[in-house]
């Protein structure tokens, strides 16, 4: 696992390009414990990287740790996010996150489990609605 000197984590594992554009690594820090009830995740994407719509059965949380990022819920502005932010996600919003154009991005992620669901992925953010994006 490698870590740069500005990550507080190791990089984890490669993301699944089924789920994400660009690229982007997770590690998982806490899995799934005898509770099911969450599992926590740093994700480090590059410049321009994002993940899938998705939805949540039982919500998350994001922590900044690193960079600029975006998160966006389906049908509104996008919300640009740098590190210290914390964006708490409701269960069932249809939405995305992931990097700037011109910068990389970390966060945590706790993601709650519901019937031994942790996330449910839907289409990729296409290069059109990802490019309309503000540039800060």
């Amino acid at each position: 696992m490698e870590t740069t000197t500005n990550e507080i984590f190791a990089r984890g594992d490669k993301a699944s390009a089924d789920y994400f554009t660009g690229s982007a690594w997770v590690n998982t820090l806490v899995p799934k414990d005898e509770t099911g009830s969450y599992v926590v995740a740093n994700v480090v994407f590059e410049p321009k990287t994002r993940n899938n719509w998705h939805t949540h059965p039982a919500g998350q949380i994001l922590l900044i740790t690193e960079g600029k990022g975006y998160y966006q819920e389906r049908g509104q502005s996008a919300r640009l996010l740098a590190k210290g932010d914390v964006v708490v996600i409701p269960s069932h919003v249809e939405h995305w996150h992931g990097a700037a154009h011109d910068s990389g991005f970390t966060h945590i992620a706790i993601s709650n489990i519901k019937d031994g669901v942790p996330v449910t992925w839907l289409d990729p953010v296409t290069d059109l609605e990802y490019n309309a994006l503000p540039r800060h």
